[in-house]
């Protein structure tokens, strides 16, 4: 067993059998649902579902994944979350802006994501790219533009501080940026950055890269 792979063990804990509650739609932006269909050579399939209130936060702000199988909570653990289950594996883990991943990783073969519930957030989304293949992928070539500007604009904006420190400055030398924007766009490129990771999020698309340094 993995260092990873003990961790998770020790934030897993053992669900109180209760019924999953149909997703209601208030419960958009507190709420993920997702599922997961296995085929047993032993038995019928069964049906798992991934539940992740997002403001739910308890023991130190820490979210909880909840596992049900067949529509009874079986397990809970902090996020990230490794669920043990027939053939392998759900992962579960969470950004600042949403789910950033929540796949099934089969003992052999390929990890694959587990389906959005249709009434939820990430199902919406799921949805309106299916109808609107053309206008989702316009949309999610604006939010990887809008977050690599503020990583550029936030590089540079930083660089010249940090370069008229006295250390940085006698190895270096000193940097003067070629651009000082106005407070008013800085706040408007943070607010296009923030709304770009929550639209990525819903697809379950994140880069350390361009979601986390983008803000």
């Amino acid at each position: 067993m993995t260092w990873k792979q003990w961790a998770a063990s020790k934030r897993l804990k053992p669900g109180d059998g209760r019924e999953l509650q149909r997703f209601r739609w208030w419960q958009l932006p507190l709420r993920s649902l997702f599922c997961l269909r296995l085929s047993r050579v032993d038995g019928p399939s069964r049906l798992h579902a991934v539940d992740v209130r997002h403001w739910a936060r308890l023991d130190n702000s820490r979210i909880r994944a909840h596992l049900f199988l067949d529509g009874r909570h079986v397990a809970e653990s902090k996020l990230p979350a490794v669920f043990p289950v027939d053939g392998g594996v759900i992962e579960v883990a969470m950004s600042n802006y949403g789910i950033r991943r929540c796949h099934y990783r089969p003992s052999g073969g390929q990890p694959r994501q587990l389906t959005p519930d249709p009434a939820s957030a990430e199902g919406r989304r799921a949805r309106f790219g299916a109808r609107h293949p053309d206008l989702s992928r316009a949309i999610g070539i604006g939010s990887v533009l809008l977050l690599v500007i503020g990583v550029g604009l936030n590089l540079l904006q930083l660089a010249e501080p940090v370069s008229q420190i006295p250390p940085v400055a006698q190895r270096v030398g000193t940097f003067e940026s070629p651009m000082h924007l106005p407070i008013w766009l800085n706040l408007v490129l943070g607010v296009g950055a923030v709304l770009a990771s929550m639209e990525r999020a819903l697809r379950l698309r994140y880069s350390s890269l361009l979601d986390a340094a983008g803000h």
